[in-house]
């Protein structure tokens, strides 16, 4: 029988030695390749063809999700299992969205991670009950467009509708009706709501 072969991108060293220890010694499993960021992650799925890429969704620089989306629009055949620590709903329904095929918490049991493993090579969705119970508790903020991201960015930092009208170019009307927008998909009522929600929700990067 031929081994399901593993490709770990993760930028934590230890996690991806501790998952490569485990998984090599279960029977029918091999470790291929181990990557430290998404950019590095991309090339060696492109050189290694593995069968199961085992992907952490919260990274520096290129994130989980868009890592996802990149190897799964750029190559064909790509199964990807999400293993992470990143326990609201956002990231993961977006990871799930961009073509993984399952999604496991970090602290399951190697017997979980298996089985999950297992399952995603073989094409099948595999995703734990923790978290269908976070999607269904909490639904995903709906994605932003580049500019509402921008609009929001800018208000993290303290810009006034002057100013974002300033710095991006566009009238403070259509400032207004992006805030708006962002108040209507984040389900908030004023700025400091939206912001301090999508800084739980780990929209904002600062």
């Amino acid at each position: 029988m031929n081994k399901i072969r593993i490709l770990i991108i993760d930028d934590h060293a230890i996690m991806r030695m501790g998952l490569a220890s485990l998984l090599s010694s279960e029977p029918g499993l091999e470790i291929v390749g181990e990557a430290e960021d998404g950019g590095s992650g991309i090339r060696l799925a492109a050189e290694l063809k593995p069968d199961v890429i085992i992907m952490d969704l919260i990274m520096p620089g290129m994130d989980g999700v868009e890592t996802t989306r990149r190897i799964t629009s750029e190559l064909d055949n790509m199964n990807i299992l999400i293993l992470t620590t990143f326990g609201t709903a956002d990231g993961i329904a977006y990871a799930l969205e961009s073509g993984a095929r399952g999604a496991i918490l970090k602290n399951a049991s190697l017997d979980e991670l298996v089985s999950a493993v297992r399952a995603v090579a073989e094409g099948k969705t595999s995703v734990s009950p923790e978290i269908e119970q976070i999607l269904s508790e909490t639904p995903p903020v709906p994605k932003l467009s580049p500019r509402q991201s921008e609009v929001l960015e800018s208000v993290a930092r303290g810009l006034s509708n002057e100013d974002i009208s300033k710095q991006l170019g566009i009238s403070v009307a259509r400032v207004r009706e992006h805030l708006s927008a962002l108040f209507a998909k984040m389900g908030t009522a004023n700025r400091a709501e939206t912001v301090a929600t999508a800084l739980r929700k780990h929209l904002l990067k600062i």
